[in-house]
């Protein structure tokens, strides 16, 4: 007499058919065409998966309610300085965004790019370097900054927090004896620093092609990715899908081209900071590097199960952050064409902290995309000069940018209890 050792699953079609299935959108879309979308739109809602439709309602409401309030907001002026303005706050987003993917914090960027605005000024004013070369040079020490906290942290387990709180201190500390007694080294804005914030491609022909270029290479990008997945068997977007995204996209590309080219042209800090978003965001999600990160803050213990260098990739990410702060500082350095005392400090931390959160990067580790970081800024900023279009104080200000950061935090832990709740975090 055998004995069956093989166990059977024994399913309820009822409780089945009642379940929250995650069902892949892309399937929905090709099987339902916009019934699927709907349909996939209600399941993420009910599992708290909302992505970031909360900042961009948010933005679509400070662009109608600043631009009710004066007509000048949503002006070709107006929407150009934005862009140059939130390019330095937004590269230093970007980098804390990888900390904030392993679920850590970095309170050192504000003190690092002050350093590295003191750096280049130094060498390339005060002792004459190549601008280039000290360029260059800050960026490097931004790097080997971030390594250094990374390594404390990673290495002999330090807390983050800790170890950042005071690199924090000592940085500043650096930066104020690097710039010496008179606290100020002024740039020349015709420099390679100066123009970082202050080249415009003057030519029409430059923002348009950009906008061009950025939607012809989404679309293939997306239609070559559908290919893929189509030829190895698993669900991809219809044709129709991309199409429409697509479109999307050039709405929005054409009509910033447009506004820019009514003013200045095309500033070179925004190229710069999209290069850097696009870049970034490849080597997040097309890269094992990036999947390593998102492993990493999902679960250290499985990561290191899964055979990844845990203290590589912490001390690498840190190293990304210095690094982007680093840039940041010398965008800051540009914008003012001088460094000075108050470089890196004041409200700075803050805001690129809260434009990584406000634009959807969890502070739980595991979840967000580099491009949080112009969803985050844009917020941030359009808030900044909305109010002060409007007269209204400093003081409001921080004010109004901490009760839309608390609102973002909320959201987001709300967002993760109710992903717990349908079994899906």
């Amino acid at each position: 007499m055998t004995t069956d050792k093989t166990s059977t699953a024994v399913v309820n079609p009822e409780a089945a058919e009642g379940a929250d299935t995650a069902v892949d959108p892309r399937l929905l879309v090709r099987e339902q065409g916009f019934g699927g979308y709907l349909s996939e739109f209600k399941r993420k809602m009910r599992g708290g998966d909302l992505g970031s439709i909360p900042v961009v309602i948010g933005l679509i409401i400070i662009c109608v309610v600043f631009q009710s309030l004066n007509s000048e907001f949503l002006s070709a002026k107006n929407i150009s300085d934005i862009a140059v303005a939130m390019v330095a706050t937004g590269m230093m987003a970007v980098g804390i965004i990888f900390v904030l993917m392993l679920g850590e914090i970095d309170l050192s960027v504000g003190s690092v790019s002050g350093v590295s605005g003191a750096v280049v000024a130094v060498l390339s004013v005060t002792h004459g370097l190549n601008e280039w070369l000290a360029l260059v040079l800050a960026i490097v020490s931004g790097a080997v900054i971030g390594a250094l906290h990374g390594f404390f942290f990673a290495r002999i387990g330090a807390p983050a927090f800790a170890v950042t709180l005071a690199g924090l201190l000592f940085w500043l500390g650096l930066m104020l004896q690097l710039l010496g007694d008179t606290g100020t080294i002024n740039l020349d804005s015709d420099g390679v620093v100066g123009k970082l914030t202050t080249y415009y491609f003057t030519d029409v022909a430059a923002a348009y092609g950009l906008a061009a270029v950025l939607v012809i290479a989404f679309f293939f990008s997306a239609f070559l990715d559908s290919r893929r997945r189509e030829a190895a068997g698993v669900p991809s977007r219809p044709l129709t899908d991309i199409v429409v995204r697509t479109v999307v996209l050039a709405v929005f590309a054409f009509a910033a081209a447009v506004m820019f080219n009514q003013y200045r042209g095309l500033p070179l800090a925004l190229v710069l900071f999209l290069v850097v978003l696009i870049g970034t965001d490849f080597l997040l999600r097309r890269t094992t590097y990036g999947r390593k990160i998102f492993a990493l803050g999902g679960s250290v213990e499985a990561s290191r199960r899964a055979g990844i260098n845990v203290t590589a990739i912490r001390i690498s990410v840190f190293s990304i952050a210095g690094t982007f702060a680093a840039i940041g500082g010398l965008f800051w350095a540009s914008k003012i064409a001088a460094v000075n005392q108050g470089s890196g400090t004041g409200d700075l931390l803050m805001n690129v902290i809260a434009a990584a959160v406000i634009g959807g990067t969890s502070l739980f580790g595991g979840r967000g995309r580099t491009w949080n970081a112009l969803l985050g800024v844009m917020v941030i900023v359009s808030i900044q000069y909305g109010l002060s279009l409007e007269g209204i104080k400093t003081p409001v200000q921080y004010m109004v940018t901490g009760a839309v950061l608390l609102a973002t935090v909320v959201i987001d832990s709300v967002t993760r209890k109710t992903q717990k709740t349908a079994g899906r975090a």
